[in-house]
């Protein structure tokens, strides 16, 4: 029977005795004993009645068995359905019922915690622990290691993935086995990626970047992984001379350079740093370099379409640019009002079409077809633009454009300046709402350690270089930027903050 996910991330490696997972502690585990516990796991669900196309949701900690699961799923025919592990049981609530998941496993020690959640949903729970206990490991260790494999094709949906939701209710977008599959085939080989490749994985498995981007070039290749159930810089460091390449958020690799130990030897095995989930400061890109000799490759996707542009592996890796768009992947710069396509170097929507973009929303129609075009093409909502060699700079979300007094205000623009300054490690620049106005610039700064940025030297000098309706009204500091899981500025966060800032007081 045919099942291309399965078929070509993990059947195919059923009798390889390589290893596959190295964990932290010493223990190591082979490309067929990871097909057989993952077998495990799919009598079980095939037991319990989940039959293909139903939704397993699992909110569960990092581990080799959470990942077997995935890899029960897609044996199974099931569509599964990873969910934060910070989520608070109300949140779970949403997704449990709006997926219509046919069994939620959680942590074990969250059980009670959960049970009226997936009592009110109607849905069956189970529990998985990081260290091999629950009641669905239980039921593994007793099933049979082999199963039948669920006959499934390309467009058949593989996982729920469901947005942040910063903007209004979370969407479950549907991801098929060919969106998953083809696009983890195209980064295997422009990454170079091969059987030989031990990757360094310290990402989180509920997300795109470390499921379906690190997880499914690694086994499309046949390679093995370290892995980390966190980020943990001694770590990092401890397994990196073992590992050739590593997939992170900028946050891995500011801390690196935190610390006096990540030096050109500990490195001198990588042939690949990748970096995304959030902007990369060019400041990083270049004392990385300086300290590593390696130069980090900078990419960019999202939820609903996995990756869809990058830097190249041989070629220049310009910083402050996602790069170009995958040799399988159609990109284009919209006026976002009209559609009509922009030329080289204008700002405007990102919109993208190939075999990586999603299905479409779960039971949102409406949504679907509003950033769906009936061409293919999916309205991104990030706002970019081209060069004349065609790397792509993204300079925001749409939902982050600022438009006060009539004129409309990219923060990007604003908080390359801002980086710039002395004193300033980063920032992010908002719009907030204004009488006058409609909305004004706010600039949120990080100072350097050990610094204090002068903020009337910086006001002089934005006032120097920008036209005054883009020059921020208030300079704000803050001990950091609040920042999701994936490392992303939650700018929906400070613009909550800082709401009534021009508001008249009572």
């Amino acid at each position: 029977m045919a099942n291309p996910l399965y078929d070509q991330l993990f059947g195919c490696h059923a009798g390889k005795t390589t290893p596959f997972l190295h964990l932290p502690d010493g223990v190591t585990l082979t490309h067929a004993g990871f097909v057989a516990r993952a077998a495990r796991f799919a009598n079980v669900l095939r037991a319990m009645g989940i039959a293909p196309g139903d939704r397993l949701a699992v909110q569960i900690d990092k581990s080799p068995d959470a990942l077997a699961v995935y890899a029960a799923c897609a044996q199974a025919g099931v569509i599964f359905l990873p969910l934060n592990p910070a989520y608070t049981a109300e949140e779970i609530r949403y997704f449990v019922t709006d997926s219509g998941a046919a069994a939620f496993v959680c942590q074990p020690a969250r059980r009670e915690e959960m049970a009226p959640v997936a009592k009110a949903a109607g849905t069956r729970l189970e529990t998985l622990g990081a260290e091999g206990e629950g009641s669905l490991a239980a039921q593994a260790d007793a099933a049979d290691d082999s199963f039948t494999t669920a006959e499934r094709s390309a467009d058949d949906l593989a996982a729920f993935l469901y947005t942040s939701g910063t903007t209004g209710r979370s969407k479950g977008a549907m991801l098929t086995q060919g969106n998953l599959l083809s696009n983890a085939q195209t980064l295997v080989d422009l990454w170079q990626f091969t059987s030989n490749d031990v990757l360094l994985h310290a990402l989180p498995i509920f997300h795109t970047h470390g499921l379906f981007v690190a997880t499914n070039v690694t086994l499309v290749a046949g390679g093995a992984m370290v892995f980390l159930p966190k980020l943990d810089i001694d770590q990092l460091i401890a397994h990196m001379p073992q590992a050739t390449a590593m997939m992170g958020v900028p946050t891995f690799y500011t801390r690196l350079l935190d610390d006096a130990r990540f030096t050109r030897d500990v490195a001198a095995n990588m042939r690949l740093f990748i970096s995304g989930s959030a902007p990369l400061l060019a400041e990083t890109h270049a004392a990385f370099e300086d300290r590593s000799g390696h130069r980090i490759l900078e990419r960019y996707g999202m939820t609903e379409t996995n990756m869809n542009t990058s830097n190249p592996y041989d070629g220049e890796r310009r910083a402050g640019t996602v790069g170009l768009p995958l040799p399988d992947v159609e990109l284009k710069i919209t006026d976002p009002e009209t559609g009509k396509i922009l030329p080289d170097g204008e700002i405007g929507s990102i919109e993208v079409r190939g075999p990586n973009v999603f299905k479409g929303y779960w039971q949102m129609p409406e949504k679907t077809a509003q950033e769906l075009r009936a061409d293919g093409f999916f309205i991104t909502g990030d706002l970019g633009h081209r060069d004349a060699d065609g790397y792509v700079t993204i300079v925001g979300r749409d939902k982050d454009l600022i438009i006060s007094g009539g004129y409309n205000i990219y923060p990007k623009e604003v908080e390359l300046l801002l980086d710039d300054q002395p004193g300033v490690l980063e920032s992010a620049v908002i719009g907030v709402p204004h009488p006058d106005f409609g909305e004004s610039v706010v600039a949120v700064l990080v100072a350097r350690r050990g610094a204090e940025p002068d903020l009337e030297q910086i006001t002089a000098d934005l006032g120097a270089s920008l036209a005054k309706f883009k020059q921020p009204r208030r300079l704000i500091v803050l001990p950091e930027l609040p920042r999701n899981t994936m490392g992303k500025v939650q700018k929906n966060v400070l613009r909550e903050t800082y709401a009534d800032l021009f508001q008249p007081r009572a």
